[in-house]
């Protein structure tokens, strides 16, 4: 079930207020109304049922009760009981609004997707947040049971838009986005298995799920396809590059690299592959080829943040601090909260003689770093990288963090 919204017992309120004025001259009827009221406002739905099925008994013409009735049976998940008596309190009055809505609904509840459909999407459209929400769920739900999942996914946005802090949303937008992401991907395979964009996504695919020969093999097909096909040779040593993080294989980081200058080779303005050749030298300790790739990268791409952060590094090792400082503050300008930035920073003001400078850098470093989500590397990245990204930048763990 698709979660309601709290407080509904504001709903029963209001419909108890419209109640027919004849019922003030019968002390049992509201004795009954009484007991309705309090039990609502308390969240009892057993006892409040009880009562509305009394009252709908001593006056079934009344739609209010039969209204009430059907939404403390939504409430307590009788889907089925909920139907008659919200469809009785529209033959009653059909100017009952809410009624339609919580109908639809219950009707989504029952996997009647193509009866509820046409009441969701005017409780989706309506002005009532809390109708929209549970509306615009519900009507996920129908389209991707009746397999239009490209109206799943165009109310999924649209909800994402309207909720985009909403854990439940979040979880059902996902969902729709997976499915329709994994079935376009099912439809590529069956009308062009032998395409340059079959292979590419098998490969995107083998190399998301750390399957790195078989991601090799599948990139190596595109290029037999296509030689000059942009962007395969940088993906191709990305592969690379993370198979010899597992092995410490000297073999694949030769061919990383290689596949990076085949890459630039290719395409001269390709920043990531410009990026990943300077980590590289750094890593390796040769500076002056860092730097010259790094200074190509931020060439092409001025606002490369992880390349800002790369040839600092590099400054700052050569003892030119003052020049490392200003590639640090254009990386946080693009990442306040990249917490390696602000430890960098810290390392350079100290360098240049900005204590205090450093020390507030150091403070915003310690919270960024206290605060970080559980589920990231110690690096303070995703620990699942998504595969367009490059090699990001780490806390350097021998330096001192003082």
């Amino acid at each position: 079930m698709i979660r309601s919204v709290k407080k509904l017992s504001v709903l029963f309120f209001c419909f108890l207020s419209l109640l027919p004025l004849w019922a003030q001259d019968d002390a049992s009827i509201q004795q009954h109304y009484g007991e309705a009221q309090r039990a609502l406002a308390q969240g009892n739905y057993p006892e409040a049922e009880q009562k509305l099925e009394q009252l709908a008994k001593i006056d079934p013409a009344v739609a209010e009760i039969h209204a009430n009735l059907g939404i403390v049976y939504f409430q307590e998940k009788k889907f089925a009981e909920a139907i008659p008596e919200l469809r009785r309190a529209l033959q009653l009055k059909p100017i009952l609004t809410d009624s339609e809505l919580f109908l639809a609904m219950s009707l989504s509840e029952l996997g009647r997707y193509k009866e509820a459909i046409p009441g969701l999407v005017k409780g989706f459209h309506s002005s009532r947040a809390d109708m929209k929400r549970m509306c615009g769920l519900q009507l996920e739900r129908a389209y991707s049971g009746l397999n239009e999942n490209s109206k799943a996914v165009e109310v999924a946005l649209e909800m994402s838009k309207l909720y985009p802090n909403d854990p439940e949303v979040l979880f059902h937008n996902g969902t729709i986005f997976g499915n329709y992401a994994f079935l376009s991907m099912q439809t590529l395979f069956r009308v062009a298995p032998d395409s340059v964009w079959s292979h590419q996504a098998a490969a995107s695919t083998y190399e998301s799920q750390g399957a790195y020969e078989s991601a090799i093999g599948e990139y190596r097909q595109v290029l037999s396809i296509d030689p000059r096909r942009a962007g395969i040779h940088y993906r191709l040593g990305r592969t690379f590059l993370a198979r010899s993080r597992s092995t410490n294989s000297a073999e694949d980081r030769k061919a990383a690299a290689n596949e990076f200058h085949e890459e630039l080779k290719l395409d001269p303005l390709n920043a990531s592959s410009a990026y990943e050749l300077g980590e590289m030298d750094r890593s390796a300790g040769d500076l002056e080829g860092a730097q010259k790739y790094f200074e190509l990268a931020l060439k092409n791409y001025p606002d490369f943040e992880e390349a800002h952060l790369g040839i600092a590094g590099v400054l700052a090792s050569e003892g030119k601090s003052d020049a490392a400082l200003l590639h640090l503050q254009k990386a946080i300008s693009l990442d306040p909260e990249n917490e390696v930035s602000w430890y960098r920073l810290a390392l350079a003001e100290r360098s240049t003689g900005k204590t205090e400078e450093a020390q507030k850098a150091l403070a915003k470093f310690h919270q960024l770093h206290n605060q970080k989500p559980v589920g990231q590397t110690e690096a303070g990245n995703p620990a699942l990288a998504s595969p367009e990204e490059v090699t990001k930048q780490t806390l350097d763990t021998n330096a001192d963090q003082q």
